[in-house]
C-alpha cells in the first residue's frame, strides 16, 4: 500500500464511526424520491464540517447537492456520487443509505490527501435515483463534463465488476371513451379498457419480434369503475428498456404503434406521456473499472469472488456515462442472496456487518481516486477510452 493509501485508510477508519451513525439514521428515516429532505442535510453539513463547499438545491432540486473540495492546484476532478431516496412502502431496501455514506467516507479519506496530489473531490448529492433521477438533469445539464471520473459503489449480496445496464423509457398511455350502462346502452360507449386490453395484446405479440435484451411489462393503472359501467377512461403504464438507448427508442417507436392501432381499433383517443424520467444504458470505463477492481484484490478480496456485472435493471447514472468516464461496481454488503428492494435485503443492510462493509466500499473508492490522481497513465487510459466510445 503507498504511503497515500495509507493515509486514505487511516482517515477513514478513524472517521467510520460517525459514518456508520449517518448510515444508520438514513437507513432508520427512509424519504422518498425529490423528498429526502433529512438525508441531503445531514450529508451537506457533513461534507462542510469536512472542509467542502457546499451548493445547496442544485438545478432547482430542493434536495441535490453539489460538494467541492479544490486543492488549488492542478489535477483531475473526482466525481463521487450519492444516492439517498428509498422505496415507497420497504424504505431503504436498495441500500441508498449505504451509498451515500460510502461516497462521504470517500470524500473524507480523498480530502485528507487532496492538497498533495493536487485536484478537486466533488461529491454529487442525486435525488430521486429510483424514480426520476437527478442525475438525468445534472447531465444533460453539463454538470459532469468537467469531471475526470464519476463513481459510486452500490451494495449487494457479492462483489461484481461494473458492467452495463439497459437504457429505458417510462410510457404513459391514456385511452378515453365513451361511458354508457353495460347491460341497458352498451351499444352507445365506446369502452376505454377494450383499448388498454388490445394493447396489452398487441405488445404480448410484439415480444415475440425483439432482441434478446428487451425487457417491456406493464400494468392497468386505471381500468374503470363498475363492471355494470362502459369505462371511459382507463389507463396503462409501461417500462420499456432495451440495451442501448438507439434500440430503446426504436422499442418505444414500435410499442406506441400498438397504442395507436389500439385506439383506431376502439375508436378511443390516446395521449401519450412519460411518467418518469428516461434513462440511457450505463457505458462502464474498462479503465476506471479495472483499477477499483484491482483494489479490492489488493485489499483480500479472492479475484474469483468478483463476477462480471450486467444489471437488467436500469440506472440514472447511465446518462452520467454518456458524458465523462464512469463506474458502477457493487460490494459485498450481506452474506445471504437476498436480491434488492425486499424487506430481507433490507434488513440485511441495516447490521453491523453491512455497516463494517460499507466502510470498506469506502475505502475502496477512495483508493480508485487516489489511483487517478497520482498515476497519469491510469488517467490517460481512462480518457483514450472514453473517447473512442
Amino acid at each position: 500500500m503507498t504511503e497515500l493509501k495509507t493515509v486514505v485508510h487511516d482517515h477513514i477508519q478513524a472517521y467510520s464511526g460517525r459514518l456508520k451513525e449517518i448510515a444508520a439514521f438514513i437507513g432508520a428515516h427512509p424519504e422518498l424520491g425529490h423528498e429526502e429532505k433529512q438525508a441531503s442535510a445531514l450529508l451537506s453539513s457533513e461534507l462542510e464540517s469536512l472542509g467542502y463547499r457546499v451548493e445547496r438545491g442544485v438545478l432547482g432540486l430542493a434536495t441535490a447537492f453539489i460538494a467541492e473540495y479544490d486543492s488549488g492546484t492542478n489535477g483531475p476532478t473526482i466525481g463521487l456520487l450519492a444516492e439517498y431516496d428509498a422505496l415507497p412502502e420497504i424504505g431503504h431496501a436498495c441500500g441508498h443509505h449505504l451509498i451515500c455514506t460510502m461516497a462521504l467516507g470517500a470524500a473524507s479519506g480523498l480530502r485528507a490527501i487532496a492538497d498533495r496530489t493536487g485536484g478537486k473531490i466533488r461529491v454529487y448529492g442525486t435525488p430521486a435515483e429510483e424514480t426520476k433521477g437527478a442525475k438525468v438533469d445534472m447531465a444533460a445539464s453539463g454538470l459532469f463534463d468537467d469531471c475526470d471520473i464519476a463513481i459510486m459503489a452500490h451494495p449487494y449480496h457479492s462483489y461484481e465488476r461494473s458492467g452495463s445496464s439497459l437504457a429505458i423509457d417510462a410510457l404513459q398511455f391514456e385511452y378515453r371513451g365513451k361511458a354508457a350502462h353495460a347491460a341497458a346502452n352498451p351499444e352507445l360507449g365506446i369502452n376505454a379498457l377494450d383499448a388498454v386490453i388490445q394493447l396489452f395484446n398487441s405488445v404480448n405479440a410484439l415480444r415475440q419480434q425483439t432482441r434478446s435484451d428487451a425487457r417491456i411489462h406493464g400494468i392497468i393503472s386505471q381500468g374503470g369503475q363498475a363492471p355494470n359501467m362502459i369505462p371511459d377512461y382507463a389507463e396503462a403504464r409501461f417500462y420499456v428498456r432495451g440495451a442501448t438507448r438507439s434500440y430503446t427508442d426504436e422499442l418505444v417507436r414500435k410499442v406506441k404503434a400498438c397504442a395507436e392501432a389500439a385506439a383506431i381499433a376502439t375508436g378511443c383517443s390516446l395521449n401519450v406521456s412519460n411518467y418518469e424520467y428516461s434513462y440511457d444504458e450505463l457505458r462502464t470505463n474498462a479503465a476506471l473499472s479495472g483499477a477499483f477492481t484491482a483494489n479490492l484484490i489488493a485489499s483480500g478480496i479472492p479475484e474469483e469472488q468478483i463476477v462480471h456485472g450486467h444489471d437488467n435493471g436500469s440506472l440514472d447514472l447511465g446518462n452520467v456515462s454518456l458524458r465523462c468516464p464512469a463506474a458502477h461496481p457493487y460490494i459485498k454488503v450481506v452474506d445471504e442472496p437476498y436480491q434488492l428492494h425486499t424487506i430481507e435485503f433490507r434488513d440485511a443492510a441495516q447490521t453491523d456487518r453491512a455497516y463494517e462493509a460499507m466502510v470498506f466500499g469506502a475505502t475502496m473508492l477512495a483508493y480508485t481516486g487516489c489511483d487517478v490522481l497520482t498515476d497519469a497513465s491510469l488517467l490517460k487510459r481512462i480518457r483514450e477510452e472514453f473517447a473512442r466510445r
